[in-house]
């Protein structure tokens, strides 16, 4: 497993380097292959926010990509909030992979303020940028259980054309396909 630890607004010191392989390195066991784990450390230089400390990883595997970001007062203990929340999304995935449907228990998405600009448009408050691996729509199904959005894009293996999964509100998925 490749491990890249970065520090946005912290120093990474090698106590702390050595402290998140060592926690990573259970996913290693958990994991089939886990071929690359990116871990970014950042402390919140705003003083209203007490969890201040933030871990978020991203871990490659030859199944899905796991992501989890966790926020704690102790930059040690937001890592062990982060392998746990690490840990509860391979059980899930193992789970799903075996064929068990759960509810997860969702409540519905409350409605929130959108952001306007000057001439009353919605302004977009963040932009993400990720690879398009080819997969299918089952899946793409599979990655959006564990991302745990309400939507996830990819590209079709079958079409090549780029695809839309999405939860229903009946608790189905819809695929959305370009014309």
């Amino acid at each position: 497993m490749r491990l890249q630890v970065k520090g946005k607004n912290v120093e990474v010191s090698e106590a702390i380097r050595t402290y998140a392989e060592e926690k990573l390195g259970r996913l290693e066991r958990q994991l089939a292959d886990p071929t690359r784990v990116e871990l970014e450390l950042a402390v919140e230089k705003n003083p209203s926010i007490a969890d201040n400390h933030v871990a978020e990883a991203t871990v490659w595997t030859k199944g899905p990509v796991l992501r989890a970001r966790e926020a704690s007062a102790d930059m040690r203990a937001s890592i062990d909030l982060l392998v746990d929340k690490l840990e509860r999304q391979v059980s899930r995935y193992r789970e799903k992979r075996r064929g068990h449907r759960r509810d997860n228990g969702r409540a519905p998405a409350e409605q929130s303020h959108t952001p306007t600009n000057e001439e009353g448009g919605p302004v977009i408050v963040k932009t993400k940028q990720f690879a398009l691996n080819p997969m299918t729509a089952e899946e793409a199904v599979l990655q959006l259980e564990l991302v745990g959005h309400d939507f996830f894009v990819f590209r079709n293996s079958e079409s090549e054309e780029i695809n839309v999964v999405y939860r229903r509100r009946d608790g189905g998925y819809g695929l959305i396909e370009p014309a």
